[in-house]
């Protein structure tokens, strides 16, 4: 058995991140901390989880988390960065769910997320945890950085058409929706449902963190620079996301196939048939990203669909992926949720 730990386990990712946990057959949750909840239990928090998590909260200042095999930092940006060395230390696997490791370029990282940051050589060793380009690394990493959520969908959406000469690389366009829990648990007001509910809005049209995230992941797959326009929609829906991306055709070819060699081996991602129109409600709950590929009127323009739930394959699911290839064991263990339906 894996003992693993979860460092901020009240937040939307947190306790996504127990619920996949808790029904992990390799896995015993040993330890999950909330300076704020410390000494409740967790099932009292998340009734959810009664009979499946049956222990409390602990302080993090205080809880041994050296002894364990594994701990997933599911915490505010900032926070890992400072508490993973001793971990490494001690021979324990880190995945961070956080942004703290993802991007390589240190300026880049502090200009985004405005703060010094405090580990910039573990960032040089963390690999970028998106096994669809990374699952070598994975698998010998120490430390994980997980993939943002947005960053997930448009990436899978992009890499068969990176990885090939067929589209201009220089003027993608991704255009993504995505629902609330996206944004946290947290009481901001434009979160509130009177605000949230039969609504629809762009935020961060000048520039949204998860942009140089994914510009970084594309260049590595195709060996070139990438020119990307990225625009965040807020809908009002609990969980997914619906990224359509489109690119221009510069060469022929069978699109559709493709996507469907990239992917062929994939067991997470699933390449629908042509003239599929993907829905979010097909993913919910599940590890899946699905994408469909459309060529409208035969034209110069690709549309790429894809759908994910951004709690699952866009956070905790990918962890959970992630610490199974980095421990050696099946890929798809703990992970073989059906979407739920309606």
């Amino acid at each position: 058995m894996i003992k693993v730990g979860v460092v901020g386990g009240t937040g939307y990712t947190g306790v996504e991140l127990l619920r996949l946990l808790a029904a992990h057959p390799g896995v015993e949750i040993a330890a999950i901390t909330s300076r704020g909840e410390a000494g409740t239990p967790v099932a009292r928090m998340f009734p959810s989880l009664r009979d499946r998590v049956d222990i409390a909260f602990t302080d993090p200042a205080t809880t041994d988390l050296k002894s364990l095999d594994c701990v997933f930092f599911a915490t505010p940006n900032g926070f890992a960065m400072g508490q993973v060395r001793p971990l490494l230390d001690a021979g324990v696997k880190v995945i961070d769910l956080s942004a703290d490791f993802r991007l390589k370029d240190i300026p880049t990282w502090e200009r985004w997320y405005k703060t010094k940051h405090s580990s910039p050589d573990l960032v040089a060793e963390a690999v970028y945890g998106l096994p669809e380009i990374n699952r070598e690394q994975i698998r010998r990493a120490r430390l994980i950085a997980n993939p943002g959520c947005y960053a997930t969908a448009v990436q899978l959406a992009l890499l068969p058409l990176i990885e090939t000469e067929f589209v201009d690389h220089g003027h993608f366009v991704a255009d993504a929706k995505s629902g609330v829990s996206g944004a946290g648990r947290k009481a901001d007001v434009d979160l509130l449902f009177p605000e949230a509910s039969d609504n629809f809005k762009a935020y961060a049209i000048g520039g949204h963190r998860h942009h140089p995230e994914i510009v970084q992941g594309l260049r590595q797959a195709g060996g070139k620079e990438v020119g990307l326009t990225f625009v965040p929609h807020l809908v009002p829906m609990i969980r997914g996301i619906l990224a359509t991306v489109y690119a221009r055709v510069v060469r022929e070819a069978d699109f559709q196939d493709l996507f469907e060699r990239r992917y062929a081996d994939e067991v997470f991602v699933d390449v629908l048939p042509t003239g599929t129109q993907p829905e979010t409600r097909w993913v919910r709950g599940s590890n899946y990203c699905r994408i469909a590929v459309h060529r409208p009127m035969g034209g110069d323009t690709l549309v790429v669909l894809a759908v994910e739930d951004n709690l699952v394959k866009g956070a905790a699911g990918q962890a959970v992926q992630n610490m199974n290839l980095a421990f050696g064991i099946a890929e798809v263990q703990g992970l073989e949720q059906t979407a739920l339906l309606p």
